[in-house]
């Protein structure tokens, strides 16, 4: 783990519409966080086990990823550490292995992230298609402050 690293992961899967909002944010962030050293952007996409030197490397880890909350299309979440419900590490699924089985193995070789903060986006459609649905578009703003906001609490001014 490096000293002060923080990992931004984006996951989901692009070609289901709302599911790949944490690879769009991601992609967007570039530009605004490329002069920042110890923040690194990840396109985790739906990558399994690949995800497991990125999570091992932080100390501070961020995830972005479209959540089903039950709440309303385009609702924002945020969750941190301890506050992060089972069933949404559960659902952030990647393949043949959840994300929850990789956090695991993270935490069983001593590799664990001292804080994980999960934000994401309710979303109102996972059909086939490469753009957002319009209630998370309306709100993909308020997305991308939240992920700032928290990187502003983590010392990360853009």
């Amino acid at each position: 783990m490096s000293q002060n690293k923080i990992v931004i992961l984006g996951i989901g899967n692009i070609l289901l519409s709302d599911e790949g909002i944490g690879v769009k944010v991601v992609k967007d962030l570039e530009k605004r966080l490329k002069s920042i050293e110890n923040v690194e952007l990840v396109d985790g996409g739906v990558g399994g086990f690949s995800l497991l030197p990125f999570i091992e490397s932080a100390e501070k880890l961020l995830v972005i990823d479209a959540i089903s909350g039950n709440s309303p299309p385009g609702t924002i979440y945020k969750f941190k550490n301890e506050e992060i419900p089972s069933q949404t590490i559960e659902k952030i699924s990647l393949h043949e292995i959840s994300f929850s089985d990789i956090l695991t193995l993270a935490k069983l070789r001593g590799k664990y992230p001292k804080e994980i903060v999960i934000i994401g986006i309710e979303p109102e459609s996972l059909e086939m298609g490469i753009e957002l649905s319009e209630l998370v578009k309306a709100n993909y703003e308020k997305l991308i402050e939240e992920v700032l906001k928290q990187l502003e609490e983590w010392g990360i001014k853009p």
